[in-house]
């Protein structure tokens, strides 16, 4: 609290239009303390009755009031004096600035504020996943896997597109469709609980194969009397897609 006295001042409403609703300029006292609105959360619907009380940024109070259908008034306090009014009529956003506050009136009566340079306090819309950059392998082959997940681990977007040395794209497969045979080799994607593996079977020397983590792309196991020796990529059409 502050021990300077302070004379509270009232100015004129200022109103903008804006896509939807209005804004509303706000007058309150200056170099206040940041504080957030915490009384009514952005999507908390108001009751018609008696005013909901909400603690603004700076100190102030809004006393939210559905006066109509989709209609809510905001009148603004400082201490017993009031300051000015938002109103949000027909599903419109009112704002209020002044000061370095701003003060947001949601369709449904919500409160919102924030001081300019309160970066921390302002709402932050969540961050989006980002997929994964691709691990290439080398396989026994000779042909390249580069493995890559299309969405978040785990949710099926697990995907492996085969190629030659030279970059040439042979096919992909996916959770989907998740085998495909190309020269006799055969390159399988394979769910173990919530891990996805990459393996690959050579089918014309008696079934050996190699057994990749779909993540990292290190190999994690092998079977079959040819897995500890590769063997030269064929030529011709296959089952890739």
């Amino acid at each position: 609290m502050r021990s300077t006295r302070r004379t509270p001042r009232r100015t004129t409403l200022r109103t903008a239009a804006v896509v939807v609703g209005a804004a509303a300029v706000l007058a309150v006292p200056v170099g206040s303390a940041f504080a957030d609105s915490s009384a009514v959360a952005p999507g908390a619907p108001v009751a018609p009755g008696a005013p909901v009380v909400v603690r603004l940024a700076d100190g102030a109070v809004a006393k939210v009031y559905k006066t109509g259908p989709n209609r809510f008034e905001a009148d603004i306090f400082a201490g017993s004096t009031k300051l000015d009014t938002l109103v949000s009529r027909g599903g419109g956003v009112a704002y209020g600035r002044s000061d370095g506050l701003r003060v947001v009136l949601q369709p449904n009566g919500g409160v919102t504020s924030w001081m300019e340079g309160g970066e921390k306090s302002r709402p932050k819309p969540k961050p989006k996943a980002v997929a994964p950059a691709p691990v290439r392998v080398v396989m026994p082959d000779g042909r390249i896997a580069k493995l890559a997940a299309d969405g978040a681990a785990g949710a099926g977007g697990e995907r492996a597109v085969i190629s030659l040395a030279d970059g040439e794209v042979l096919g992909a497969i996916d959770l989907r469709h998740p085998s495909a045979v190309r020269d006799g080799w055969t390159y399988k994607l394979v769910r173990d609980g919530e891990r996805v593996k990459f393996v690959v079977i050579d089918g014309r020397g008696g079934g050996s194969g190699w057994v990749y983590d779909f993540g990292s792309g290190k190999l994690v196991e092998t079977y079959g009397a040819g897995a500890g020796a590769g063997a030269g990529a064929g030529a011709g059409s296959g089952g890739l897609r």
